[in-house]
């Protein structure tokens, strides 16, 4: 289960409530997200894009184990941002922090998507875990 951040004044948002699309760029992976399905968050708020990421084998770095402490899942929504709710404080100020910041930014530990239309996010290439290790 993921971790909380005692400094965070709001409450996590609400699950998904409908079937929706995320597509992950630059690698053009598309993950089809069902809010019967979701499993409990290994870092992240429930639904979150961190979430769906990281159940999909998608890798974002999220140092702080997405309890909103640090900016390192920072992701950039391209499409879909009407369906993630508005930016809370918290996530804000941490977003202040991360390199090339956007307007589209979001860090993918707090972005719960309602499941209203598909997203398509973009994961910059500083956030991507390329290193894959595999020991027996």
């Amino acid at each position: 289960m993921a971790g909380t951040n005692p400094y965070m004044k709001e409450s996590a948002p609400d699950p998904p409530k409908k079937a929706y699309n995320i597509r992950f760029m630059p690698m053009d992976e598309i993950i089809q997200v069902n809010p019967d399905n979701l499993s409990e968050s290994v870092a992240g708020h429930p639904g979150s894009i961190l979430q769906t990421a990281l159940n999909a084998g998608i890798s974002i770095d999220h140092a702080c184990g997405g309890v909103c402490a640090c900016s390192t899942c920072h992701i950039i929504v391209r499409e879909g941002a009407e369906s993630i709710p508005e930016i809370t404080d918290s996530e804000d100020n941490m977003l202040d922090k991360a390199p090339g910041l956007q307007l589209d930014s979001r860090l993918a530990c707090q972005a719960v998507p309602d499941g209203s239309c598909d997203l398509v996010v973009e994961i910059p290439f500083w956030n991507r875990n390329l290193v894959s290790e595999g020991h027996e």
